[in-house]
């Protein structure tokens, strides 16, 4: 290990809105970019950069776990911290096809993004469910890139959704496996060296109610509110995983498919609802029926955000910052792999 060329310093601007800890990141980055870092050089401890720079340990610590985690540095026990990646010029091109932009897809792509760094450049494109827009997208940008995330959801002409179709499993075949990444759904069919980060849809809803079955049980009737016919479709998964736990657990249920002007609310009805739009027309009707959430009528929302948490609405969610970071290290790593996303029942106040 070379000490020759160790940093002395470090560019802090205090006054900057930037995190520090991002600072600290770019400012290393920046270093091995313009040569004047290389191969085997060490650089400030923690505790270094902690006094030079009049930092906390933890924010020092913070960046320095980020840098080892995209394999620009490592620790030797004993010795310090030493860059051992240099070549931050050579960019990785990725293609990102997604079939909407929700605020579900679009966190599963900025953390992608943020974990890949500034090691690659990544073009995001929306195919919006249609089979014909997602062929003509794709078919355009074969052998462009050097790696291809695709989420393949689809619709049909009732506005249902569907698998893929042949013609659109035999593009995706055409891609080199080892530079292909299906997310978020299974494509049973392709080569085990391409990566897959996936939700089973029918088995993860049915171990989420498990997981919280001694409430759900305390319900009269348990209610799936699931659009039949949507401009952006659900995996129909969902639906045999709700019959499936109902009818194990000898509950009473029913389908709708969507929440309705003048529900007719009863007491001790649980809704599980998927889509936004239907959780707020569901409690404002509460509201006005002096329902109180928790006691009067049960709700678990599909899809965990901020504002559910803020809330205190219960979830059943998978993470979406884990299935980007996946796909991410996948390409980091250049080692695709085969991954079940986490899928979490997490009970708040709302049950």
């Amino acid at each position: 290990m070379r000490t020759s060329k160790e940093i002395t310093h470090i560019n802090i601007d205090h006054d900057s809105r930037i995190p520090k800890y991002k600072q600290i990141i770019d400012s290393i980055i920046n270093k091995v970019k313009d040569r004047s870092l290389s191969m085997g050089d060490r650089i400030p401890s923690i505790n270094e950069v902690s006094e030079e720079c009049l930092l906390s340990r933890d924010t020092v610590e913070k960046a320095y776990t980020i840098l080892k985690k995209q394999k620009i540095i490592e620790s030797v026990r004993g010795k310090g911290y030493y860059i051992t990646k240099t070549d931050l010029l050579v960019e990785s091109r990725v293609l990102f096809l997604i079939n909407k932009a929700s605020s579900y897809k679009m966190r599963i792509f900025n953390s992608f993004v943020n974990t890949l760094g500034t090691n690659a450049r990544v073009d995001l494109f929306i195919y919006h469910c249609e089979p014909s827009v997602f062929q003509d997208i794709l078919t355009n940008k074969l052998g462009r890139y050097d790696y291809y995330v695709i989420m393949p959801h689809f619709k049909s002409e009732a506005s249902q959704h569907m698998g893929c179709t042949d013609e659109i499993l035999k593009l995706i075949h055409s891609i080199p496996s080892k530079q292909l990444i299906i997310v978020d759904r299974n494509l049973k069919i392709l080569p085990d060296d391409a990566g897959r980060i996936y939700q089973d849809f029918t088995e993860d809803i049915c171990s989420a109610l498990n997981a919280g079955v001694e409430k759900v049980k305390k319900y009269k009737k348990i209610i799936l509110v699931y659009p039949d016919k949507a401009v952006y479709p659900y995996p129909k998964g969902i639906v045999t995983g709700f019959k499936r736990f109902c009818i194990q657990h000898d509950l009473d249920y029913e389908l709708l498919d969507t929440i309705y002007e003048g529900m007719e609310l009863q007491l001790k009805d649980l809704y599980i609802i998927i889509e936004e739009a239907d959780l707020v027309n569901l409690v404002k009707q509460s509201r006005d029926h002096d329902f109180k959430l928790g006691e009067d009528l049960g709700v678990i929302s599909y899809n965990d955000t901020p504002l559910k948490e803020l809330l205190g609405i219960t979830v059943m969610s998978t993470n979406f910052q884990k299935m980007g970071q996946e796909a991410a290290n996948m390409i980091s790593n250049r080692c695709n792999k085969t991954v079940k996303n986490d899928f979490r029942f997490i009970d708040r106040f709302s049950m």
